[in-house]
């Protein structure tokens, strides 16, 4: 079955699907996006996604193209239309097609939307995340709102490209005060020395995640020892455990960072437990 995907008002076959080549998420990276986990035919952590796409395009002055409702429609109609259960949904808004000029346009024209739907073996993906990877690390040479969800990702691109040449899963930024910012699409945690959870906090240069924001309330609902303060790559280096979190990987542990052993080199119970809980109060609360 040919993949559809949706194109500002319509539905059309994935490989016909484009924009002008003068819209501005093509010409700027202008336009932000967001993916949500499909989990039985459900978006996952679907308020949280909402909350952030709405604060991305506050932040970029992008009047939100339709409204909520309207929106969740088109996102299980494009997921109708593919006939998926489990995968992924992106959402790409970009401030839309005009004559190329760096500033914002004024009248601004009608924002593009885009929904592609993709199927995910997330049985076969969980098998393999359960067993943990490695992480590289890399300075952090992003742009100064990565709190801002955009398409902007060549930074994270070229990062990503080099933790795969390493044999890695994932790469973690390091700021200018060796401390640990996120991955290169992942929020970063640790449980450090003490046996406390540990993550950055949104008030730093890192996106606000919403698997992390999920999985902070599970961890609190359990009474667990939180901090949301940054750490070291010394720090994280000499962790109990280690592993990260996004949409699409959930939680995965992570066995070593730039080839140093994480604990004894395996995924550790803290880290098990947090993937299985949070797992299943996704699958609970999809829609």
């Amino acid at each position: 079955m040919s993949r559809i995907a949706y194109v500002n008002g319509r539905y059309t076959r994935h490989a016909d699907a484009g924009v002008h080549i003068e819209d501005r998420g093509f010409q700027f990276a202008d336009a932000v996006y967001e993916v949500w986990a499909l989990i039985g035919g459900k978006l996952a952590d679907t308020e949280g996604h909402l909350a952030r796409l709405e604060r991305s395009l506050s932040e970029l002055e992008i009047v939100p193209p339709l409204s909520e409702a309207a929106l969740m429609t088109v996102l299980r109609e494009t997921v109708r239309r593919n006939k998926v259960q489990d995968g992924l949904v992106y959402l790409q808004i970009s401030r839309g097609q005009c004559r190329r000029d760096h500033a914002f346009p004024d009248p601004p024209p009608p924002p593009t939307v885009v929904v592609t739907v993709k199927s995910v073996n997330f049985e076969a993906m969980c098998a393999k995340a359960e067993k943990g990877g490695g992480v590289i690390t890399l300075p952090d040479n992003r742009w100064g709102r990565c709190d801002i969800k955009t398409v902007g990702l060549l930074p994270n691109a070229m990062a990503k490209t080099a933790a795969r040449r390493a044999g890695a899963i994932e790469v973690w930024y390091v700021d200018r005060d060796g401390l640990v910012t996120e991955g290169g699409s992942t929020n970063a945690w640790i449980v450090d020395a003490r046996g406390v959870l540990r993550t950055r906090d949104t008030q730093a240069n890192i996106l606000r995640g919403v698997t992390r924001a999920s999985l902070l309330e599970i961890a609190r609902s359990l009474q667990m020892p939180v901090e949301e303060t940054p750490f070291t790559l010394a720090e994280a280096r000499e962790a109990k455990e280690a592993f990260f979190t996004a949409a699409s990987a959930f939680l995965t542990p992570v066995t070593s960072i730039d080839g140093v052993s994480i604990g004894d080199g395996q995924p550790g119970p803290v880290t098990l437990r947090l993937r299985r809980l949070y797992l299943e109060n996704a699958r609970d609360t999809a829609q």
